[in-house]
């Protein structure tokens, strides 16, 4: 373990990150209706702590090793979201205590979307922008944006690349060199944020929510600058934008790069993995649509038809936006939405969840297993767009989902015996695991109203979800502190 590299390194990061805070200060400045000292004092004390760190080891130049990725990573998600808090903290309106501080900081890191703020469309303008940010930031990882960034400081940044990048099938590059990938990634995350900006503003959103509600849309975060949600602008074109880009961001951003560089559609075409997130999406919509309207829930087609497509694809690509309080629809429709979301979006994307490649697998893994019981000597490759996959991907895919299903129980249970119900309890291990966000129970319109132990443990949840599963849990392992 290179201690002094790591060190260095996150003194770095911690000092880049710190300047995200100033924007806040400016749009509280430009709009008046809040202070600003919180997010220059929140800047001050990341600034010189991240300082400290690296001026003992500023000239510590070497390469990271692998493992040092992984503690990098860890490491400086896990600090991120303390500093993060500060602003909450530090403001006086809304004052937040440091838990829920934390809660709200971490929730929009990791593009999960779970709040602990009520009263939202009376924030300052400052707040609302800093929520927004922090998504956007978290969406694509700010790991990401470093690996373009430390080569020119004199680190190499693969091995956080490996380390941050979701999905089970990390080490394809865009380019021949790290950097420029991503950097490929980080401009294709702008270009579609630019570009959903636009179009909210187009739409009829104000300059303001069409910037906050493009962060959050292309990071599948789901925060948003009102408490209604999307559902606040009455609008289907708003809300017809907000499928289209989530539906894109949930998609592997190496195929947008793919397609752009061949200005061709083919790539989404010829990929399995997006064909069966569309048939799945598309399906859980229809059957939204139908129990909505046959049920007389929602007694008019086309209000059933907007609000299930909205809400299947909000919840399955894992934004958590909001039409309407669909955790109070009848039946199977709630449990079957959130169900959805274990699944989420492609590898590659911003999306949270298990990601589709890894349910794909998982059920062609099934499919072998079943026709091996009738044709036991028969070999059966598992293929995914007609490429066989290695059996180390395989093995790996299930490693993960054991794991996922051991930390799940471990979280239920650990929340149940806060004292919450048992859909209470199992939604939110559900939507924080997943970076959902909307939960069911006493936690389908926001989290303030469960103990602190809970948020704690609903905090790892998230950490958890965006750095899926192994990257945290590798570090629990004595393997990896052997030398």
């Amino acid at each position: 373990m290179q201690l002094t590299v790591i060190q260095r390194i996150f003194g770095l990061l911690l000092m880049v990150f710190s300047f995200t805070m100033l924007p806040s200060a400016v749009v509280g400045w430009l709009y008046g209706d809040g202070d600003i000292t919180p997010f220059l004092h929140a800047f001050a004390y990341t600034f010189l702590t991240g300082l400290v760190f690296w001026l003992p080891v500023m000239n510590r130049r070497k390469e990271l090793r692998s493992r040092d990725g992984f503690v990098v990573v860890v490491l400086f998600w896990v600090v991120l979201g303390l500093f993060g808090a500060l602003p909450f903290m530090l403001s006086e309106h809304p004052h937040i205590a440091f838990t829920d501080a934390v809660f709200e900081s971490v929730s929009g890191l990791t593009t999960t979307g779970a709040t602990v703020l009520t009263g939202i469309d009376n924030l300052p303008h400052s707040i609302l922008w800093y929520r927004q940010q922090l998504q956007w930031l978290g969406g694509m990882g700010i790991i990401v944006l470093a690996v373009a960034v430390l080569p020119m400081l004199g680190v190499g940044g693969m091995q956080l690349y490996r380390a941050e990048t979701p999905g089970p099938m990390k080490d394809t590059k865009l380019t021949p060199r790290i950097t420029e990938t991503a950097k490929a990634l980080w401009y294709i995350y702008l270009s579609l944020t630019i570009a959903c900006g636009l179009a909210y503003w187009a739409a009829g959103m104000s300059g303001f929510d069409a910037i906050g509600h493009a962060f959050s849309t292309v990071a599948i975060g789901g925060f948003s600058t009102h408490d209604a949600s999307i559902g606040y602008f009455h609008s289907p074109t708003i809300e017809l934008i907000a499928v289209v880009f989530m539906l894109l961001a949930g998609m592997n951003f190496a195929l947008h790069f793919v397609a752009w560089r061949r200005r061709s559609l083919r790539p989404y075409i010829l990929d399995e993995e997006v064909r069966t997130y569309l048939y799945l999406l598309a399906l859980a919509a229809v059957v939204t649509t139908v129990y909505l309207y046959f049920s007389g829930t929602i007694p008019n087609f086309g209000s059933a038809l907007h609000h299930g497509i909205f809400q299947a694809v909000s919840i399955g690509t894992t934004a958590g936006f909001t039409t309407t309080d669909y955790f109070t629809w009848p039946s199977f429709l709630p449990v079957m939405l959130l169900f959805l979301s274990f699944i989420g979006g492609c590898a590659g994307s911003t999306a949270g969840g298990m990601k589709v490649i890894r349910f794909l697998l998982l059920l062609k893994q099934g499919v072998r297993e079943l026709t091996r019981l009738i044709h036991p000597a028969a070999q059966i490759p598992i293929k995914v767009g007609g490429k066989p996959m290695s059996l180390g991907v395989v093995d790996a895919v299930w490693g993960f989902f054991a794991a996922y299903v051991a930390t799940f129980s471990i979280m239920l249970l650990a929340l149940m015996a806060t004292g919450l119900d048992q859909v209470t309890a199992f939604s939110a291990v559900a939507a924080c695991m997943n970076n959902l966000g909307p939960g069911l129970g006493t936690v389908g319109a926001h989290y303030a109203g469960i103990s602190g132990v809970a948020k704690w443990i609903l905090c790892l949840a998230m950490l958890l979800g965006r750095l899926e599963i192994f990257t945290l849990l590798v570090l629990m392992s004595r393997t990896f502190w052997r030398r």
